[in-house]
């Protein structure tokens, strides 16, 4: 299994950072995904699923994301999903953001992602710390330049 929890500073307002987690930005801050439609309950509520179609290369894996918990106030704000890729890995994604004032935001990423059965365990071992960190960082980096062109 492989944890993380980082986070950065993005200079701008927690409203304008949040935008980019609903439905209609997704594919802003996540470009490999191809599909995400709304399936069951609203897409703003704990409980809610979408259907997420990811493309990696030439393959495309279509699978159901949960939302687990979902927190949206003035100072707070928070989106757990849960997801199985593959019939490989388990993964569950937190994304919160923090108010620090009127034009800064803190935005914590945490994850983790499990290997379900041998060829998902073998596939985290192989593909090591190191890259997994490099892609966490990508996407944080993703998320502060998607939030900097928000107007």
């Amino acid at each position: 299994m492989i944890q993380w929890k980082e986070e950065i500073m993005i200079e701008r307002n927690i409203e304008k950072v949040w935008s980019l987690f609903s439905d209609q930005h997704t594919k802003k801050i996540m470009p490999k995904v191809e599909e995400h439609t709304l399936i069951e309950k609203r897409e703003n509520e704990a409980g809610a699923k979408h259907k997420q179609t990811y493309r990696e290369g030439k393959r495309l894996e279509t699978y159901i994301v949960e939302t687990l918990a979902y927190e949206d106030t003035e100072d707070k704000k928070h989106k757990q999903i849960y997801f199985v890729l593959g019939k490989a890995f388990e993964i569950t994604l937190a994304f919160t953001l923090v108010k620090i004032d009127d034009s800064h935001t803190r935005f914590i990423y945490e994850g983790k992602n499990k290997g379900v059965n041998f060829v998902g365990r073998a596939m985290l071992k192989l593909g090591g710390d190191k890259n997994n960190l490099k892609v966490v960082e990508e996407f944080l980096q993703k998320v502060r330049e998607e939030a900097m062109k928000m107007e």
